[in-house]
C-alpha cells in the first residue's frame, strides 16, 4: 500500500524544471570545452564527461552523438571546401596528426591547455577541472585516432566515399534465425495456491568511501557530503548521518542497515543486482578505487545474503573513466579486462563456468537459475551512448546481440522462459542498439518473460509494442528505483513477486514492491533506520495484474486523471519529490517515456496528446543524460 506523509524534497538524479542547473552549470559546459579542442574532442566528450551533473525530472530534447555528427559533417565539407584539399593531401594531414597527438609531450600538452581553459572560463571547479581532463586524455586520444580522426573516417566525412567511407554510427541490423515466429500468447494466470517466487532487486547502490556527515551537502564540486566538501553555511545544516536529499551518495553504514534490515521483506529465493557500484566521484577516480568498491560491496551482499543465489549486471560507473567499456578488441592495458577478471573472481560463487567465461570476454553472461528459467546478464554499456569508445565501432559491440538472439533461440526450442538484466535500460541505447533490441524482444515475446534493469534513480518502466502497429502491448521492461540518494531521493530497493518454481511456470512478475529509508526521519536525533513499504503497484494503481497491456492502460488512466499522476510522480522519486509542481508538459513528458523502450522513436508517443499538438510533443523522447 501507498505510505505517504514523506517529506517533499529539493533536487534528485532528474531535477524537475530548472532545479539544480544553477549549481551544476559548468558541467555541461565542460563538455563543450573539451569539443572545442579540435575534432574530435567537437564530436566526443558532451556525454562522457558531465554524467556527475544533475539532470532533469524527464526527458527533453537531448542531442546525441549521431546528431551531432550529422549536423557537423556538411559544415565541415564546406570549410575544407575552401582548402581544395585533395584525397592524398587529406589522408597524410590525418596521418600527421593522429602521430603528433599521440606522443606523449603532445598529450601532456593538449591536457594542459584543456585544464587553463577549463579553469579560465569557469567551466568546472579547478580541481575537477585537472583531474577529470588528466584521466579522460589517453582515452579520448586513443579513440579520436581511431575515429573521428582516423584517415579514412575524417576524409570519408570531408571529401566524400571516393577518398574514404566515414560510418561513424551508422545504422545496423543483426540477423535473425530463419524460424518462424510462434503465433503470440499471452501467459496463463497461475493456478490458486501455485508457488511464488521473491526476487530482491538491487541497483545503483554508489557507495561513497569519503562520505562524512556534517560536510557541507551543497558543495561546489559534482559530488558533496564528503571530504573535502567542507562544512556548510553556519545558518544550514550539514549532511545527515545515514544519507542527505542532495548530490551525494551513501556511507557504507547506510547500506549495511539496507542489507541487514531485508529480514521483513524476504525471504527471497534470488537477487538481480545491476550495478553501479562506485560513487559519483567520476573525476578522480582510479581503478583500484573501483576494484575496492566493487569486492567491498561484494563481501557486503555475501555477508547478510548468505546463501540467496545473487546474478548480477556491469553498471556504467564500474570502469573509470566512467562509461569507459572498450569492446574486447581493444587490447592491452586500455582494455576492460582488469575489471572483467576482478568481476569473474569476486562472482565466482554465484556463476558457473561458462557464465564467467563470456563475462571475462565481455561482461555479459546466461545461466539456469532453475529448470525452466534462463536468466540473461547483459552489458549494457554497449548500447551506451555515453560510451566513447563506441565511436571506432559501434555495431553489435562485442556481438553480444547476436549472442542473444542465440540464447533466445535456444530457449524458445527448449520451452524455457527468459529474464533479462542490465543497467542501461533499452530506450535510453544508442539508436540502431536499442532498434535492434527492441526487434529481438518481439520476435521473442513468447520466450521473454520479464526484463529488469535500474540506472536512472527513479521508478519507471518502458513497454514494447508490435512493430507493425506500434499499439499491442506485447512486453514491459522494469526499472527500479536506487539505493542511492543521488540526487535527493530517498535510499530505496525493490522485491519482485515471480510466479515460483514449477513445471510449466511462466515466470512473469505478479507484483512488485517498493521499500525505502525516510531519510527524514532516519537523521532525527535519537532515531535509528527503519526501513519501509513504500507501496505495492497492483494496489497503488489498481492493476488488475502486471502483463504489459495493464501498464500500458496505467499511462493513459495517468493522462486522464492527474491524482493517479501526482500518486506516481511521488513513488517516482522514492516518497521526496520535489517542491515544483510536475505541470502538463512535465507530465506528458513523464508518461512519453513510459511509452518508449525504442529510443529516437517519438510515434510511440503519438495517442498521448491531441493531433494538433503533436509536434510539441515529438521531442519528448529524446533523452537526457542519467545517472
Amino acid at each position: 500500500m501507498l505510505r505517504h506523509g514523506l517529506s517533499p524534497g529539493q533536487g534528485h538524479c532528474r531535477s524537475s524544471g530548472d532545479q539544480g542547473l544553477e549549481r551544476s552549470s559548468w558541467a555541461p559546459r565542460l563538455g563543450l570545452f573539451w569539443l572545442g579542442l579540435g575534432l574530435g574532442l567537437l564530436l566526443v566528450l558532451p556525454d562522457s564527461m558531465v554524467l556527475w551533473a544533475p539532470v532533469r525530472a524527464h526527458p527533453l530534447p537531448a542531442q546525441g552523438y549521431p546528431a551531432r555528427l550529422n549536423g557537423i559533417g556538411p559544415s565541415l565539407k564546406d570549410a575544407f571546401g575552401w582548402w581544395n584539399l585533395s584525397c592524398p593531401v587529406c589522408k597524410s594531414l590525418f596521418t600527421a596528426i593522429n602521430f603528433g597527438l599521440k606522443q606523449e609531450p603532445n598529450i601532456v600538452r593538449l591536457g594542459s591547455v584543456a585544464t587553463k581553459l577549463c579553469k579560465i572560463l569557469n567551466i568546472a571547479p579547478p580541481n575537477v577541472c585537472q583531474s577529470a581532463i588528466h584521466l579522460f586524455e589517453n582515452d579520448m586520444i586513443e579513440v579520436w585516432t581511431r575515429s573521428v580522426l582516423s584517415p579514412s573516417e575524417a576524409c570519408g566525412l570531408l571529401l566524400g566515399s571516393s577518398c574514404g567511407h566515414w560510418d561513424i554510427f551508422s545504422p545496423w541490423n543483426i540477423s535473425l534465425p530463419d524460424v518462424p515466429k510462434p503465433v503470440p500468447k499471452p501467459p496463463a494466470p497461475p493456478a490458486p495456491g501455485a508457488p511464488v517466487s521473491r526476487v530482491l532487486f538491487l541497483t545503483d547502490l554508489h557507495w561513497d568511501h569519503d562520505y562524512l556527515e556534517g560536510t557541507d551537502p551543497n558543495c561546489p564540486d559534482p559530488l558533496c557530503c564528503r571530504k573535502g566538501s567542507g562544512l556548510p553555511p553556519t545558518s544550514q545544516p550539514g549532511a545527515g548521518y545515514w544519507g542527505e536529499y542532495s548530490k551525494c551518495d551513501l556511507p557504507l553504514r547506510t547500506l549495511e542497515s539496507l542489507l541487514s534490515g531485508l529480514g521483513p521483506a524476504g525471504p527471497f529465493d534470488m537477487v538481480y543486482w545491476t550495478g553501479d557500484i562506485p560513487a559519483h566521484d567520476v573525476w578522480q577516480q582510479s581503478r583500484q578505487d573501483q576494484l575496492r568498491a566493487l569486492n567491498t560491496i561484494t563481501d557486503l551482499v555475501k555477508k547478510f545474503l548468505g546463501p540467496v543465489p545473487v546474478y548480477p549486471a556491469v553498471g556504467n560507473h564500474e570502469s573509470t573513466p566512467v562509461n569507459g567499456f572498450p569492446p574486447p578488441f581493444i587490447e592491452g592495458n586500455q582494455s576492460s579486462r582488469w575489471l572483467y577478471d576482478a568481476m569473474a573472481k569476486a562472482w565466482e560463487p554465484w556463476l558457473p563456468a561458462e557464465a564467467l567465461r563470456t563475462l571475462r570476454i565481455g561482461g555479459f553472461y546466461a545461466l539456469s537459475p532453475r529448470p525452466g528459467l534462463r536468466l540473461i546478464s547483459l552489458n549494457m554499456n554497449f548500447c551506451s551512448r555515453e560510451n566513447f569508445w563506441l565511436l571506432i565501432n559501434s555495431t553489435d559491440p562485442a556481438g553480444q546481440l547476436q549472442w542473444l538472439v542465440r540464447e533466445l533461440q535456444a530457449a524458445e526450442d527448449r520451452g524455457d522462459k527468459v529474464h533479462i538484466i542490465g543497467h542501461i535500460p533499452p530506450g535510453h541505447c544508442l539508436k540502431s542498439w536499442s532498434w535492434n533490441y527492441y526487434h529481438i524482444i518481439a520476435r521473442y515475446e513468447n520466450t521473454v518473460a520479464a526484463q529488469f534493469f535500474g540506472h536512472n534513480h527513479v521508478d519507471e518502466f518502458e513497454v514494447f509494442y508490435d512493430e507493425e502497429t506500434l499499439s499491442r502491448p506485447l512486453a514491459v521492461a522494469f526499472l527500479a528505483p536506487s539505493a542511492t540518494t543521488y540526487i535527493g531521493l530517498n535510499p530505496g530497493y525493490r522485491v519482485y513477486q515471480i510466479d515460483g518454481n514449477y513445471s510449466g511456470s511462466s515466470h512473469v512478475v505478479l507484483d512488485h514492491e517498493t521499500y525505502i529509508l525516510n531519510l527524514t526521519q532516519a537523521n532525527a536525533p535519537g532515531a535509528t533506520p527503519r526501513w519501509q513499504l513504500l507501496y505495492r503497484a497492483r494496489e497503488t494503481y489498481g492493476l488488475p495484474n502486471t502483463l504489459p497491456a495493464a501498464w500500458h492502460d496505467l499511462v493513459y488512466r495517468m493522462r486522464d486523471d492527474d491524482q493517479l499522476f501526482q500518486t506516481f510522480w511521488f513513488l517516482y522519486h522514492k516518497g521526496h519529490p520535489p517542491t515544483e509542481h510536475c505541470g502538463a508538459p512535465c507530465r506528458l513528458a513523464t508518461l512519453c517515456a513510459q511509452l518508449s523502450a525504442r529510443a529516437d522513436s517519438p510515434a510511440l508517443c503519438r495517442h498521448l496528446v491531441p493531433n494538433e499538438s503533436l509536434p510539441d510533443v515529438q521531442g519528448l523522447w529524446q533523452r537526457p543524460l542519467f545517472c
